[in-house]
This record gives structure tokens, sequence and C-alpha cells, in this order.
């Protein structure tokens, strides 16, 4: 005998937990899977150190489902998104550039949290909710679609039929290849090292992205630590300086991303393990199936630069919450309007960020020096300037 829900969501990330739980708050019967348990504490083997920023239009979804009461107490505003320019000859700041939401709105840009935090207050969250269900050790490994429904097979043999399936699985996923959608992947030979900072000077509420060469490095606020200011730091670098980082004894790991903070802060000094991520950006060909939606990281990925990466992911699940009902649920009038509205926007944003990257990737000195002129462009002009950011913010 099969069981039924109403959705399935196959994927257990910050995503997948969101959804199960926004899902869940407008009362539809929830169950989530992912093969992997979450890591709810900093100190845990195989904590996510990463950070996210929650953009605007994030915060008023999450506020909808229940969510945010839980998140704000342990968020950090970001007002203003300062871009630095230290591509001259040594690594020193040329040019700096400061975006401050005031110019667009009354609110900061977003407000930041740690990721292993997220999926702490997630689970929280879900465990309030009746009709949400989530099982950690289990993955959906088999898809069959019908016209009624999507019948999921789980790696212990049962098997779940959902009027919605949500792939939320990752950017490998399972559940996209079971639906015989292909991807197009975009590579950069990069890596991102995430960890978490103390440092001498307060980061007064300001995201930083430092460019020179390899990709940003980037300084996110966090709450104060032990009496200290603290931020979240994403540095972007080719596959073999991050090895070579990775590899270096903790004081001249120091040494080195001292050097490259330029001393915008103070001594920088590391508060936290390190954790490695690859670099890609990749968008699937469709984000809808039979009874099947992709969504997150089954749907698109971005490199970690302007906080678009979970916030595209909200952005799905806005969208598909915007278009469900108790009649319409997981039909194909419904999924047709959700790849309808999401895929072109994301294919926009794909490109964005993929151009972003590849500027900030640049070695050659000419390159560098380009790229400072136009960054310099675009900020002195208002309107352009006001209009990245509401862009970048997702204001309508």
């Amino acid at each position: 005998m099969r069981e039924s829900v109403d959705v399935l969501v196959a994927g257990g990330g910050v995503a997948g937990l969101s959804a199960a739980a926004a899902f869940g708050a407008r009362g539809y019967s929830v169950l989530c899977v992912d093969p992997t348990a979450p890591v709810t504490g900093e100190g845990e083997k195989g904590a996510d150190l990463r950070t996210t920023a929650f953009l605007q239009p994030s915060v008023r979804l999450l506020d909808d489902v229940g969510l945010w009461s839980r998140l704000a107490p342990h968020a950090t505003p970001l007002q203003i998104m300062r871009i630095v320019d230290a591509g001259a000859p040594q690594p020193e700041v040329r040019k700096s550039h400061d975006f401050d939401a005031a110019d667009v709105s009354d609110q900061p840009f977003g407000w930041n949290l740690p990721n292993w935090l997220l999926r702490r207050e997630l689970l929280a969250r879900i465990a309030e909710l009746p009709s949400v269900r989530f099982l950690a050790g289990t993955a959906a490994t088999a898809l069959l679609t019908r016209e009624s429904e999507a019948i999921v097979t789980l790696d212990d043999g049962r098997r779940v039929s959902a009027r919605l399936l949500l792939a939320a699985d990752g950017r490998n996923s399972r559940m996209r290849a079971a639906l015989g959608i292909g991807v197009q992947t975009f590579r950069y030979g990069q890596k991102a090292l995430a960890f978490a900072v103390t440092h001498d000077l307060p980061h007064q509420n300001v995201s930083t992205e430092i460019h020179r060469t390899g990709g940003p490095f980037t300084l996110v606020p966090l709450p104060d630590r032990d009496g200290k200011p603290c931020s979240a730091v994403v540095w972007m670098e080719t596959g073999a300086n991050i090895a070579r980082l990775q590899s270096l004894p903790a004081a001249a790991f120091e040494d080195e991303m001292n050097t490259r903070a330029c001393g915008l802060f103070g001594r920088l000094r590391l508060a936290s393990g390190l954790t490695v991520w690859p670099i890609i950006a990749q968008i699937a060909e469709r984000f809808d199936g039979e009874r099947s939606a992709l969504m997150a990281e089954a749907a698109h990925v971005v490199p970690p630069i302007g906080a678009q990466g979970l916030n595209m992911s909200l952005a799905d699940l806005k969208v598909l919450l915007d278009l469900a009902t108790p009649e319409t649920l997981g039909d194909a009038a419904m999924l047709r309007a959700y790849h309808r509205r999401r895929w072109p926007e994301v294919r926009l944003r794909v490109a964005g960020v993929d151009a972003l990257n590849r500027a900030s990737m640049a070695q050659a000195q000419p390159l560098r020096d380009l790229r400072a002129a136009a960054l310099n462009g675009f900020h002195a002009l208002g309107p352009v300037r006001q209009g990245l950011m509401r862009l970048g913010i997702g204001m309508r």
C-alpha cells in the first residue's frame, strides 16, 4: 500500500526545508526526504559554514509562512554593499564604491544568517507543523509520473504518491535525471573557501566584496563573537590556489588572508574551520515535468556573488505558492505557468552572475583596469546605480 501526500520535497537543504515548511503552513500534507541528516551546530562535523543573505522579497516570503520570526533574532542586517577594486599590481585598494540600500528602500538590502543555524531553525519550525514530516537519512531514488500523481520510490523501499513533487535535491538531482531534463553547465576551474573571521574594526553592517584576481573575496557581517566584530568570508579562487591555501599552516593562511583583505578590517583572525565548495553556473532546460517542479539547485546554480543563489530558490518557492491551490496543485497548467514565469528570469540572472564572475577572475592587468573603469561608470550614474540595486534585490 502506497502512502499519499500532497507534496513530496526531495532534498532537505535550506531551500527544501523552506519549501516543506511553506507548503505545510498553507495546510498541505508534506513529506520531505534527504539522504543525510542536517548538521545544526557550527562545530559539528560536516557543518555548512557558509552564510545566506536573505534579500527583502525572501524575508517577506519567510514572514508570510511563519519562518522569519524564528530567524530574525539571529540575523545581521546588510545596509551597504561595498565593492572594492584591488586590481593594482600590488594588493591594495584602488577604488571603493558603496551601494547603500537607503537609495532605493527604507529597509536594508537583506539580513545575513549562518547556514547551519538556518537548518536548526527550519527543523524547529517543521516540528511545529502537524502536516509536515522530515525523514533524514532517506533518499528519493526513483520516479514514475502519471497525469494524476508522481510516484516516488525511497531508498528504504517505500513508495509515496504525491500530487506535486518538488525536486530540490541539488545540482546533481536524481529527480531531474529521472524526468529526463538536461542542464547547461558553465565551469570556471574555481572553488570557494567558506569560513568565519573576527577582526579589529567593526563591519558597520557593510558587506564587502574585494576584487583582484581569481574571484571575489567577500566579507559578510555576522553578530560579534567573543566581544569582537565577526564576518563570514567566501574566498573564491582557482582550484589549484584553493588547494594550496588549504594546505597552509594556520598562521601562514592568516597572513595570506590578510594580504587579500587589503587591511580593510584591521587584522583578520580565523574563527572557524574551513569548508570548500566547487563553483559552477548551471540551468536546467526546463523547470517543470509531469506532476513535478524543479527548484533551487536542481533548477539553477550560480557562483556566490550578489547573494543571488538561495534568494533565487525562494523566488521559485514564492511562484509555486502563488500558483498552487487545493484544486490545481501539481496539475499541468500550474507547472507550465511556473516554468514560464521562472525560467526566463533565472536565465538572465545566471548569465549576469556568470559575466560578473568571469570579470572578477581577470588576471591580465589591462582587463583588471577595464573592470575598475566599468565599476566607476556604473556607480557614478545615479539611475544606473539604483537600477542595479533594485535588480539585485529583486524589487519590482
